[in-house]
């Protein structure tokens, strides 16, 4: 089965021609949200891509691209910006335009997080991009478990503080009804109080 190019308008198919060329293909990221960035840029109305779905390398940057390996790979967190989208298309991308706004401003917000996240990846990491470093895991793992237990027993000890304070107050409460220090109305309002 033939591979197109996904984006609007391209004709690259996967095939000897095209090789010759020094076209490549990339598949969608398997990770819904990645998938769901690269879709958007695609800005085709109903596309949904599939398994097999590809892009061809004339919608990525030069920079995109990491040819030091023997196949050319797409560095981690690129997205495809090079289209030609005509007024129709970037005009009326969706039914709702002000959906799409908010998914255009929050595929922006998601670049910038994942433009930080590649930095922060890259200086820490500068050889292996792809890699994770399963002792910082651990560590970042290990505080995070942490800091759950040190919240859960503060909030266990403030449930504890609250019980003994409403026991206290109904105790002085009911030593108040029984001297007769409050007036009726005041000892309603309580009540409500104490009830809810």
């Amino acid at each position: 089965m033939p591979d197109f190019c996904a984006a609007f308008g391209c004709s690259n198919e996967r095939n000897a021609r095209t090789k010759q060329q020094g076209i490549t293909f990339h598949r969608f990221p398997r990770d819904k949200l990645k998938r769901q960035i690269w879709t958007v840029a695609l800005r085709r109305r109903d596309f949904e891509p599939n398994n097999r779905s590809v892009i061809c390398s004339h919608h990525f940057k030069s920079e995109d691209f990491d040819r030091t390996g023997q196949t050319t790979r797409l560095r981690e967190g690129v997205i495809p910006s090079v289209f030609m989208f005509t007024k129709q298309l970037h005009k009326a991308p969706s039914s709702n335009h002000t959906s799409h706004r908010a998914t255009v401003e929050h595929l922006d917000v998601l670049n910038v997080q994942l433009a930080k996240d590649l930095d922060k990846s890259a200086s820490e990491n500068p050889d292996h991009l792809y890699a994770l470093d399963p002792v910082k895991v651990k560590e970042r793992l290990t505080e995070a478990q942490k800091k759950l237990k040190e919240l859960q027993r503060d909030l266990r000890n403030a449930k504890n503080r609250e019980r003994r304070h409403k026991k206290t107050m109904k105790t002085l409460l009911k030593d108040l009804k029984q001297k007769r220090m409050l007036t009726e109305e005041l000892q309603q309002n309580l009540d409500v109080i104490l009830v809810g």
